[in-house]
């Protein structure tokens, strides 16, 4: 849809629901909700969208979106670049069914535009995001007098929106609230200037320039945002890297450096997978009851972060890789292109998440193998690969628990059905003690002989994992069990009782 609302004013905004006053033509010029009261300000209040009244970025939600759901549709866009920006967002709107419903608004900005619609002043949406968006989030509000937007020929952005503007309401004849750089220009027309989530260097330099400035919100993202962003809590999962050194009894200090070295370089890897995870899953995250306070979902880091921490991740995982070795870097090569394809495509595949996520676990394993130089027991691969398959499927049953809870008949974005749970509950206790019976079979075997005093005493780490095994199953049906169950085996009590229990049988046995 065009930016023209007539041929004279090729800028005009689209209006909403009303006729421009003293004018026979819609769109030929700024149009109001209706006859302004004495004493109100009748100068239009212009208001951007992405990063300003929405916490979000509409091109980026709707590229990952499509990445998520098309990734080959969604590559393909990008050769709509060469076209210029408008175009690139023009071919991704096309494709991309964007939820703007679920798109985190900022309540200041929200409560101020509300508050000046009671008073009878007209409101316009003024954005660079495609035209399909804004007309959609318009509909959705009911806020709006008017909006302005990219058309796929014009990237309304900087001095495009602010000739778009001049031409609407004539230069100083509008108010306008953004937050990003490129609306230094606008402002530089604008009347009222008032910034939204502007970042602190911008903030003041916009005060210094216009020290009437007003400061409606501002966001609030601290080191604790982003640690969250990029899950250190789920780092935890990589201490497996460790298991085959301290298997095969590996202590020495070089040993460890390398090992350390590995659980950076694997730790930086997944969190890079973790935040282009979290930006493909922000509708579904969005409509989760705990992951909508993900700092991505819930607008506390602003998208264009995230752009920035993948490849940042990545170099650091490569830089901490190289210091293992090059044997290393393929492993974690495979590994990042297997998680990636879990977020990408697998996780929606029914059964095929699970052996993906139990095949992982597994390669964590084997990192470790590699870099301490050591052969990965097939008894320890076996053992690793039913325990995580048990771990996998425990999580898709949480996930069924949880939607039937709610009296939802499936989980969302998943291949799965509450129907499925009893299946998938059998197949988990299966897999567990399937698991615990070739560490039974492994306490007895030659290698074992070869390596403790008293190998029997292993028997009772049996014994502890039958009890946590079978706790894990019964909080999993009662409800009661984290969505991820690797964490919650790292922060659960007991369950580090169990752990405690284990290392002491292990050290018995030596």
């Amino acid at each position: 849809m065009s930016l023209a609302g007539t041929a004279s004013k090729p800028f005009g905004p689209k209006p909403h629901g009303q006729t421009p006053p003293g004018s026979g033509t819609s769109g030929s010029g700024p149009s109001s909700s209706g006859p302004l009261g004495p004493g109100t300000d009748a100068r239009p209040l212009v208001v951007d969208l992405d990063g300003t009244l929405v916490r979000s970025d509409t091109l980026i939600e709707a590229f990952f979106w499509t990445m998520g759901h098309s990734p080959l549709d969604g590559l393909a866009a990008l050769a709509a670049l060469r076209d210029g920006k408008a175009a690139l967002k023009a071919r991704i709107a096309a494709i991309a069914r964007l939820d703007v419903a679920s798109l985190p608004l900022n309540p200041e900005v929200l409560e101020f535009i509300q508050a000046e619609r009671a008073r009878g002043r007209p409101i316009y949406l003024a954005s660079a995001a495609d035209r399909r968006f804004v007309d959609e989030l318009v509909e959705k509000l009911g806020l709006f007098d008017g909006s302005f937007a990219s058309d796929g020929g014009i990237n309304l952005a900087g001095d495009a929106k602010a000739a778009a503007l001049v031409a609407a309401f004539g230069e100083g004849g509008f108010d306008y609230i953004g937050n990003d750089a490129v609306d230094l220009a606008i402002w530089e027309k604008a009347h009222g200037v008032l910034l939204a989530d502007a970042p602190a260097n911008l903030q003041r330099k916009v005060l210094a320039r216009w020290p009437t400035a007003r400061v409606l919100s501002r966001r609030q993202a601290g080191p604790r945002s982003y640690l969250k962003a990029i899950r250190l809590h789920q780092w935890a999962k990589n201490l497996l890297l460790l298991v085959p050194a301290i298997g095969a009894h590996h202590w020495g200090l070089a040993d460890l450096r390398t090992c350390v070295m590995a659980f950076i370089s694997f730790s930086l890897c997944a969190s890079a997978v973790y935040v282009t995870n979290d930006l493909i899953d922000l509708p579904r995250d969005r409509a989760h009851p705990t992951k909508r306070r993900r700092p991505f979902a819930a607008g506390t880091i602003p998208l264009v972060h995230g752009l920035v921490m993948i490849p940042g991740l990545l170099f650091g995982a490569l830089l901490a890789g190289l210091g293992v070795g090059l044997p290393f870097l393929a492993v974690l090569l495979v590994y990042g292109i297997g998680t990636l394809a879990y977020s990408l495509v697998l996780k929606r595949q029914v059964l095929l998440d699970v052996v993906t996520l139990a095949g992982l676990y597994g390669l964590r394993l084997y990192a470790g193998a590699v870099a301490a130089g050591v052969g990965l027991s097939a008894w320890l691969g076996s053992f690793a690969l039913f325990l995580f398959t048990c771990l996998a499927l425990v999580k898709r049953c949480a996930e069924l628990i949880d939607r039937a809870a709610v009296g939802e008949a499936s989980a969302p974005g998943r291949g799965y059905r509450v129907t499925d749970l009893p299946v998938l509950m059998a197949m988990a206790a299966a897999s567990g003690y399937t698991a615990i019976l070739v560490l039974a079979l492994y306490a007895d075997s030659p290698a074992v002989r070869a390596l403790y005093t008293s190998p029997n005493r292993l028997y009772l780490i049996c014994v502890v994992l039958l009890y946590w095994v079978s706790r894990v199953l019964l909080l999993t049906q009662r409800n009661e069990m984290h969505d991820d169950p690797v964490i919650f085996a790292a922060t659960d009590r007991l369950s580090q009782a169990c752990a405690v229990a284990c290392g002491l049988i292990v050290l018995a046995s030596m």
